[in-house]
């Protein structure tokens, strides 16, 4: 006995996919140094040595930080720039 549902059943609504606002998170590693982290956020994203040692703190004690927030397309280039830059970086849809 077949328990597959049927096709008329599934519906996926590509809108709530796609709609955000979405998040770059960076998150915690054993292999770049806080001071790295800082130049990253500073250099890349413009922020305050304030800001950047913020967020880096977070990653650091909190395993995590949320370092930008906008469409899914921006917070893509964001994680792959994170990535060119050594750091490990996913996206998620806020709230999640």
């Amino acid at each position: 006995m077949s328990t597959a549902m049927p096709m008329e059943d599934l519906h996926v609504d590509l809108r709530a996919a796609s709609s955000g606002p979405w998040q770059t998170v960076v998150w915690n590693d054993p292999v770049n140094l806080m001071g790295y982290v800082v130049h990253v956020f500073r250099t890349y994203f413009g922020y305050s040595a304030e800001e950047a040692n913020r967020l880096m703190l977070a990653v650091h004690h909190d395993g995590r930080a949320i370092v930008a927030e906008g469409g899914r397309e921006q917070m893509e280039l964001h994680t792959q720039a994170m990535h060119d830059y050594g750091l490990w970086a996913t996206v998620q849809q806020a709230g999640t």
